[in-house]
């Protein structure tokens, strides 16, 4: 199936990977109109999309998925033909301390959105397709073989997993019952640039840089797919522009370590890169409690992606973590603003009193 739409909202296009999303598509497709609409939460950060924000087909709207009346004059005014959905709550630990933000988001926020894109969409006399980002989590945990595919049963082990399972429940349910046309894709870790720094990569990175301890959970035992960021845009694109409806895909990157490898391999690269003896940052990494619920491995079978739209992921872990260590000590501006706060007042400083359509 091929499908070419005219006017796409972004949810969540200043978190990580909704940001490095835009960057791909806003120059590739200049015949299309991007609306991000981001919350502009802890983790959205509006510099993320400097190299875009003056481009003809992109606008912004600071807003919550969760204001149902805002969502639907922005479906009369732009007549959407296709939402591509990440605005979420992603942070595991944060989930375990408080599951609250995660249910009004992630479940809720994407109803609003589904009720919304289906009055506007009924009886289109053209295509429409809603595309829901989700995560390989929501599958729970594996063992050291196997892998999940899309037939998997769902088996969410931590409040995070469990929202974003209810997501794509509410979505494949409207699907049956409104014959909604809809996309689901599930994805394994994503690294890369612009990502919040409570995450593992960014995390180690700027730990190393300042020589703060890095702290690895457990024995670091756990096992993770880890997927280069831009690599996961170009297979979101394919997707929502060559998928059948209502379709299911798992995108991963084959990258199968061990965190405490992660770690370590990090830490080398940031020694390489800086100069230093390589393991001369290993003596910072530091053992801590392992999260409650820890789920051991992840894996995705990402074949019927990479046959039916010939997609492929173009970095290993070599080449994707030394792109990912030379971006962040080329832009530890930018992480000090994000660690600082001081990344919020780019957004004063841009937007000002005028606020957002």
């Amino acid at each position: 199936m091929s499908f070419t739409p005219t006017s796409v909202l972004v949810t969540g296009g200043a978190g990580f990977i909704g940001s490095n999303y835009l960057l791909h598509v806003v120059p590739a497709h200049p015949d299309t109109q991007y609306v991000n609409l981001d919350a502009l939460t802890y983790a959205g950060n509006l510099a993320n999309l400097r190299a875009i924000e003056e481009a003809d087909n992109y606008a912004f709207v600071h807003g919550d998925i969760n204001e149902g009346a805002l969502i639907d004059r922005l479906f009369e005014e732009h007549q959407f033909d296709a939402v591509v959905h990440f605005a979420a709550e992603s942070h595991v630990d944060r989930s375990i301390l408080d599951p609250t933000a995660f249910v009004t988001t992630n479940v809720h926020g994407t109803l609003v959105l589904l009720q919304a894109a289906r009055k506007a969409w009924e009886g289109a006399k053209h295509a429409c397709r809603f595309h829901h980002v989700s995560t390989d989590e929501v599958f729970g945990t594996l063992g050291m073989e196997g892998h999940f595919t899309a037939d998997t049963p769902y088996a969410p082990r931590s409040p995070y997993a469990a929202s974003k399972a209810a997501a794509d429940h509410l979505v494949r349910a409207f699907g049956t019952t409104y014959d909604f046309p809809y996309v689901i894709t599930n994805t394994s870790n994503n690294y890369g640039p612009y990502q919040f720094p409570e995450k593992l990569i960014p995390l180690v990175i700027r730990n190393a840089v300042v020589g703060d301890p890095i702290p690895v959970y457990g024995k670091g035992e756990n096992v993770r797919d880890w997927l280069f960021v831009e690599d996961h845009c170009e297979a979101l694109d394919s997707v929502l522009h060559q998928a059948g409806d209502q379709t299911t895909w798992l995108i991963g990157g084959d990258q199968e370590i061990t965190n405490l490898e992660l770690v370590e391999r990090l830490l080398d690269e940031v020694d390489r890169a800086t100069g230093k003896p390589v393991g001369t940052r290993r003596s910072l990494i530091q053992f801590v409690t392992d999260r409650p619920g820890h789920d051991f491995r992840y894996a995705l079978d990402s074949s019927p992606v990479k046959e039916a739209l010939k997609w492929t992921p173009k970095h290993d872990l070599s080449s994707g973590i030394a792109r990912t260590v030379a971006w962040y000590l080329g832009n530890m501006d930018w992480l000090n603003d994000v660690l600082d706060g001081g990344y919020r007042e780019y957004y004063a400083a841009q937007y000002g009193s005028r606020g957002m359509n």
